[in-house]
């Protein structure tokens, strides 16, 4: 039977009438018209769903909406704008750290949860960080070293 569940993404306050079970990832997208967040895998292995929930990197896709509670969500959508992108989104396009794009919601939000926790974290601890997302097109290093520039602007 479905529920009206208040909830606050991005910093509005919104409610969706959804089944208690349904993923946050469907409610983002189908619900919200959110589609940062992507559908990969389904079963929280490959990130490409990764928002931020609470503070933590959550994947959207196996995080049942009832879950989330009155914590606030945040997605690639809610991070930067086109003419003020966040430090991650302009490190990533000045380090070209993406081919197919389809992970980089993952990695970018990811990175943000670590980030905020971590503002200057090690080489490891990005690639710790970034361990539950996979990239196919293999640009892992573009992509850490995308991250490390995001610290040390923000550090500056």
């Amino acid at each position: 039977m479905p529920q009206t569940f208040h909830l606050r993404v991005n910093g509005q306050d919104r409610d969706v009438t959804v089944e208690a079970d349904t993923p946050l990832l469907y409610v983002l997208r189908n619900d919200l018209a959110l589609s940062g967040a992507k559908f990969g895998c389904g079963l929280a292995q490959c990130g490409a769903c990764t928002v931020i929930v609470g503070g933590a990197a959550v994947r959207s896709c196996r995080t049942e909406i009832q879950s989330v509670g009155n914590r606030e969500i945040a997605t690639l959508e809610g991070i930067g704008t086109d003419d003020k992108p966040h430090p991650l989104q302009k490190a990533f396009i000045a380090e070209q750290a993406m081919q197919c794009g389809y992970c980089i919601n993952g990695m970018i939000m990811s990175a943000k949860a670590l980030l905020d926790r971590t503002p200057r974290p090690s080489e490891a601890q990005i690639k710790e960080a970034l361990a539950g997302n996979l990239c196919r097109c293999g640009s892992h290093n573009r992509i850490v070293r995308a991250i490390m520039r995001a610290s040390e602007e923000a550090a500056t």
